[in-house]
């Protein structure tokens, strides 16, 4: 049981039995996870209607938007971790961790309050309509105000990951998962709380999970330690976690800002179509959580290997855990095209939103195993110290190509017919900007500007070992 909950150590033993170890967990968690979504999706299309699934559904460009002080820190804190882990030195990894818990806690008082205060007006820039609006509005207020949960578990679960343990995240979501599906039901087709009901549930759970980490991180001290010195910000780890999680921070805010302007572009066909890119969305979701994981535990693998000073390994895990995320992607993306109505049909009993939602997923098939290969190799070089380079792909695939190419191919499909133009080219301009991604990621690994990034330098790593 000790090995099973325990750090996994990645520069030992053969790179795709490593990488797979540490990956599989994570993408069940990832799958637990995707699970808060998709109930609070679920519950509201059947207990309260369209219209609120709706409403769920256009909230979250918004929170995705915000979260990203979240997402910065942990990808920061994955990769400073996993070097010094891999470095083997102690008081370094304990600062660093340290750290991480008073920059998460900050990070949450400002989502709690500006956050807050910005969630109608957003909605309002989004063309959001006025039929959902005060569901939105009330939806996201709750999620924020109780954001110390979702803060505390992303940032925390990426201190683990670093650390090689991706087991234990895994049963604190599946635990916080099994929560927030009981109080969705409870909270809505008992107390009658409607779709404030579901934003509730989620934020308990979300704080269960992010308590059980904190616990979790207080058992491992034979790795670190977590005393009052180290909860002290310190200039050279805070500096380390905010640069390289920076660049993370800012693809997701790039990612979450070009959501939003093709979902100002998706509110104005109407609340059907809304509803459809919700249940194709939720869908999506679990069809790039190979991607995601696999991404993430390359940046696990890559970080470790790096701060141990093995380029080559590094390399040859890169190549195979690319190959591992493409099979399992493609594998996933053929049963959800082969069982896709069944799918559609868990979110609403709606015919024609079924086969809206259909269409669609048959168009981001390719999609799916394009941004495999991107995650995969920007993981890498994530881990290696390199966030600035996935950070410029991640700009140019959605700012440059999507966001542009949806609103053009829009306007060029503007006709009797289709007097607000063809809505389908919406999800192609997405599937094109993937592909153009992936072509992207394989140019910028091979050229190699990724190595020698480490953030432990060798003569550190000789010395401290």
């Amino acid at each position: 049981m000790g090995k099973l909950f325990g750090p996994v150590d990645m520069t030992k033993g053969t790179p795709w039995k490593k990488i797979g170890i540490f990956t599989i967990p994570m993408l069940l968690g990832n799958i637990a996870q995707q699970l808060y979504n998709t109930v609070d999706s679920v519950v509201v299309g059947k207990y309260i209607g369209d219209s609120a699934l709706a409403a769920v559904g256009s909230a979250g460009p918004v929170v995705n938007l915000l979260i990203v002080l979240f997402v910065g820190i942990s990808v920061g804190a994955s990769i400073v971790v996993s070097q010094y882990l891999g470095a083997r030195i102690r008081d370094g990894l304990s600062h660093t961790i340290g750290n991480c818990i008073t920059l998460t806690f900050i990070a949450s008082l400002l989502i709690m309050v500006v956050a807050t205060l910005l969630a109608r007006p957003m909605l309002q820039l989004l063309n959001t309509p006025d039929s959902i609006i005060d569901w939105c509005t009330s939806y996201l207020r709750i999620l924020f105000l109780g954001s110390a949960g979702l803060a505390f578990f992303n940032i925390l679960s990426g201190v683990l990951r670093g650390l090689g343990d991706s087991v234990s995240a895994l049963i604190y979501l599946l635990i916080s998962s099994m929560i927030n599906i009981i109080l969705d039901l409870f909270f809505v087709s008992v107390l009658k709380l409607g779709v404030d009901g579901v934003a509730y549930a989620t934020i308990i759970a979300q704080g269960i999970s992010g308590l059980l980490c904190f616990l979790k991180l207080k058992r491992m001290d034979t790795l670190f330690d977590i005393k009052p010195q180290n909860l002290k910000l310190k200039k050279e780890f805070a500096i380390d976690i905010i640069r390289l999680g920076f660049p993370s921070g800012v693809s997701q805010a790039i990612l979450a800002t070009s959501m939003l302007l093709v979902q100002s572009l998706t509110n104005s066909f109407g609340e059907l179509f809304i509803a459809a890119n919700v249940m194709v969305m939720r869908v999506d979701g679990f069809a790039m959580l190979p991607n995601q994981s696999f991404g993430n535990g390359l940046t696990t693998y890559a970080g470790q290997n790096v701060g141990a000073g093995d380029q080559a390994r590094v390399e040859q895990g890169a190549r195979q855990g690319t190959l591992m995320t493409i099979i399992t992607t493609s594998v996933i993306t053929v049963s959800i095209l082969i069982f896709g109505r069944n799918l559609m049909g868990i979110f609403t009993n709606t015919e024609e939103l079924i086969a809206t939602s259909m269409k669609m997923m048959m168009i981001l098939a390719p999609g799916y195993v394009a941004m495999g290969i991107v995650q995969g190799l920007t993981g890498v070089m994530r881990g290696a110290g390199d966030t600035v380079t996935p950070m410029w792909i991640a700009i140019t695939m959605t700012l440059f190509i999507r966001v542009p190419l949806s609103y053009l191919l829009i306007f060029l499909t503007k006709s009797a017919q289709y007097p607000q133009g063809r809505k389908e080219y919406i999800f192609i301009s997405l599937t094109l900007s993937l592909i153009m991604g992936a072509v992207m990621s394989v140019y910028f690994y091979r050229r190699g500007k990724w190595r020698g990034k480490s953030v432990v330098d060798s003569e550190v790593r000789n010395t401290e070992k």
